[in-house]
Parts: structure tokens; C-alpha cells; sequence
């Protein structure tokens, strides 16, 4: 079902609208917005709440990159932004990773990929581990192909995949997972579907799992994405305040020299790390170039305000989830490198 515009199910006769048309959000009996703290993933929840969908049946889920104790690829900060977040929305928000996350998922030598940890209303649950056994013993490519831009489909997709194939409460129920690609971002992007059967799905299969992913804000354009986070005044993740125009890890290898050269000024014993691993590897991030080098070559963010520098390199995060005044970031409508 890669057009949603085939069924009359989600979208009346004759209409094929390119936005703000959801599906029948009333028929499902779990909502899950993949929320990583960042502005479309933000959209993507205020449009819904705009929409009046029932928080009763509303839940944000978030990936931890770099599993329960990690700290190689990720903002500090992120995990306290997004439950500050749920808070104050009356949401449930609920954790899923890999055993070691991304370290270790790099640094797999002739053994299976870790175990899943997800957590769900009845408790924490642990499957997998067991698979066959590989290598990789490089960090991911910069390519648009999940394949071998494992960072996404093994600690992001297929956790979240894993975490509905594994948790009994879905059997038999109609869920709908909610994720915030946009095809303004890139090429590859915008050839996403706006809805479909996610892969998770098995609504013909023995559990009558019916599992559909519908991407709301794929043909918002930027500033329709900070407009609904402007009009509810939501105070937006520290990274934005930062200069960065795009929140996903906080050494995404997507990174540009001036992004890598900001990192060198907020966290110069996290991009030595990343170095000294290109070094092991023999094989770097970007190919042609080091990280070092990408730094050298960019110019850091002015990150004028220090107290936001100390709040994204932190765990806890206590500001105001509202601001009462609210302005753009420094890194709205800013440089945004992502994926292909």
C-alpha cells in the first residue's frame, strides 16, 4: 500500500491531497510517535495534538543511540529533552536500544548483532541476540542506502520494528507509527511514501497485528515545521540554540566541516574518540577526509550563549518546555546535512 491515494479507506474518492490529510486516526487503538527530540519529530506531535487526537492513545517512543550507558555518538541532553517533553504533554515515553548501542554495533567482530531492550506499560523486555554472526569494524557510510548506513536501520528501524513484533499488546490491535522524514531534506527522502504498511505488519499473519506508518509532515516545507513549534511556543532542543540546523546524533556522520569543528568546541575528547577510531578502523568516516580534518577546515557555530552549551552537554535538562517569548534558534532554516 505505497499510495495512500488507492484506498478509500484513509482518503476520500477522486482526492489525492499532498499534506495535512491524516488517515482515520480514530480507528487505531495505538498511536506511536518515533520522537527524537528533534523540530520535525516536534511537528509531527503538535500536528497530531492540533488534529485532537486522544492522548489516552497517544505514546512517544525514543531510540537510544547509544544504548542504556553509551556516550559516543549522542547528545547528552537529548533523553532528559524528550521526557521533559512527554511530561508536559500528559504522554507515556517509552525507551528502546541495543545492547551497547552504536559502539558496540561498530566494533562487532565475528559475532551476532546485540540484543534489543524495549520498554513497554508492563515492564522492560530483551529479545534477540542470537543471530548470525558478522563484522563491521567501521563506522557507517554516508549514503542514502540503509544497507550500509547501518546506524539507522539497526538502532533506529529495526529496533522499533522489533519492539511492536515482540510486545503481545499489539496482537490483534490496529497501530499506526509515526515518523517525521520530510522530502524537502533530500531526493532519497522524498521518494518516501506517505503511507503504508509498516514492516512490522501482519495483519494477515496469525497475530492480526495491523501495523501502518504514516509520515505527516513529509510535504512540509521548513518553515511550516518551526511555524506549528512557534505557535505552541515550544522551546526548542539545545542543539537548535547552538547554531545546528538539524538534531540527530550529535556527531552524525552526515556532519560538516563547520558542524565537526563546533563539536571540536563543545566536546574535543568526544571528536578525539571518533579520530582515534578512524585510525583503528583505517577507514574514515567521510573516506577522503579525517574528522580532524573536516574540522580544521570548518568554522565553529558562534554559540554565543554558554549556558545553553553547558545544558546540551548534560543529562538532565530542566528549562522551561514553554517559552513565553518565543524567537527562532540560531540554527533554524541554518545548515541541515542529513541523509542522501
Amino acid at each position: 500500500m505505497n499510495n495512500p491515494c488507492q484506498t478509500s479507506l484513509f482518503y476520500p474518492v477522486g482526492e489525492c491531497p499532498t499534506k495535512s490529510v491524516a488517515p482515520d486516526l480514530d480507528s487505531y487503538d495505538h498511536i506511536l510517535v518515533a520522537f527524537s527530540g528533534g523540530k520535525d519529530s516536534m511537528a509531527c506531535l503538535l500536528h497530531l495534538l492540533e488534529l485532537g487526537v486522544s492522548r489516552k492513545r497517544m505514546e512517544l517512543w525514543h531510540h537510544r543511540i547509544d544504548g542504556a550507558d553509551g556516550a559516543l555518538m549522542d547528545w547528552p541532553v537529548t533523553e532528559g529533552y524528550c521526557s521533559a517533553i512527554a511530561a508536559h504533554f500528559g504522554l507515556p515515553i517509552f525507551f528502546s536500544w541495543k545492547d551497547g548501542g552504536f559502539e558496540q554495533e561498530m566494533l562487532r567482530d565475528h559475532s551476532p548483532t546485540a540484543p534489543i531492550h524495549f520498554e513497554a506499560p508492563d515492564g522492560l523486555h530483551t529479545v534477540g541476540g542470537l543471530g548470525p554472526q558478522g563484522t563491521r569494524h567501521k563506522f557507517p557510510q554516508v549514503s542514502g542506502n540503509l544497507a550500509v548506513r547501518w546506524c539507522s536501520a539497526y538502532l533506529k528501524i529495526d529496533v522499533a520494528a522489533a519492539a511492536i513484533r515482540n510486545d503481545p499488546r499489539f496482537a490483534g490491535k490496529r497501530t499506526l507509527m509515526i515518523t517525521g522524514e520530510r522530502a524537502e531534506e533530500s531526493p532519497g527522502r522524498a521518494r518516501y511514501a506517505t503511507f503504508e504498511a509498516h514492516k512490522a505488519d501482519r495483519r494477515a499473519g496469525k497475530a492480526l497485528r495491523h501495523v501502518d506508518h504514516w509520515r505527516p509532515v513529509h510535504a512540509w516545507a521548513e518553515a511550516e515545521i518551526w511555524d506549528i513549534i512557534r505557535r505552541h511556543k515550544v522551546n526548542p532542543h539545545p542543539a537548535y540554540w547552538l547554531g545546528f540546523g538539524r538534531v540527530s546524533c550529535m556527531k552524525c556522520i552526515f556532519g560538516s566541516p563547520n558542524q565537526w569543528a563546533s563539536i571540536h568546541a563543545l566536546d574535543p575528547n568526544g571528536l578525539r574518540t571518533i579520530a582515534q577510531y578512524e585510525e583503528i578502523f583505517g577507514v574514515t568516516i567521510h573516506r577522503a577526509q579525517s574528522v580532524m580534518e573536516r574540522a580544521n577546515q570548518g568554522q565553529a557555530y558562534p554559540m554565543v550563549s554558554s549556558k545553553w552549551r553547558d545544558i546540551a552537554m548534560r543529562k538532565r535538562y530542566s528549562e522551561p518546555v514553554l517559552l513565553e517569548h518565543w524567537e527562532y534558534p540560531d540554527g533554524a532554516f541554518g545548515e541541515s546535512v542529513g541523509p542522501t
